[in-house]
């Protein structure tokens, strides 16, 4: 799947915890809440509402925070990522998932074409693609084994954040 190819529809009330975003992505926990806190990459089911709260990302969300993270592993700087994501949310682009991106280690660049790929590796630089539908079964194949919650289930608040809650009211 490089250009245009549509990808699979998916149930929007399907979400994923932050942990199992975490596994499923390859990241560390730590990663998943600064690119949530910095608007990188935000859950689009449930975002977190104070302590305790928990974030449900949908299958795209896992998918993107994977792609950004095979960016990093290439040498690609958070800037230069965040700036990518922040350009094409600019033009209008909600849906990373669906685009091609290939990158030199030092900028990001969206391909709409297969002219525009065959246009950066002439330029006499060494560039590499990320093949969004490759990324994808990975993503899926991870989540196949992990728990999954719906959107229209209560959000569960730990005990000690209710706790904190209490004694804060109390006091």
């Amino acid at each position: 799947m490089l250009f245009g190819d549509p990808l699979p529809e998916l149930d929007a009330d399907t979400g994923y915890r932050g942990p199992v975003a975490c596994r499923a992505a390859d990241i560390t926990y730590r990663q998943l809440d600064y690119w949530a806190r910095t608007g990188l990459v935000e859950p689009s089911i449930r975002g977190a509402h104070g302590s305790g709260s928990q974030r449900l990302y949908s299958f795209r969300d896992i998918l993107v925070l994977k792609i950004v993270k095979r960016l990093l592993d290439t040498g690609v700087s958070l800037q230069q990522i965040r700036q990518a994501v922040s350009h094409l949310h600019s033009r209008g682009v909600d849906d990373l998932a669906s685009m091609t991106l290939m990158s030199d280690g030092a900028s990001v660049y969206e391909c709409t074409s297969a002219d525009e790929v065959i246009d950066l590796v002439q330029g006499g630089q060494g560039v590499f693609g990320i093949a969004v539908g490759r990324v994808w079964r990975e993503v899926e194949g991870s989540l196949s084994t992990l728990p999954v919650e719906h959107a229209d289930a209560p959000a569960v608040v730990d005990e000690l954040a209710a706790r904190r809650a209490a004694k804060r009211q109390a006091g």
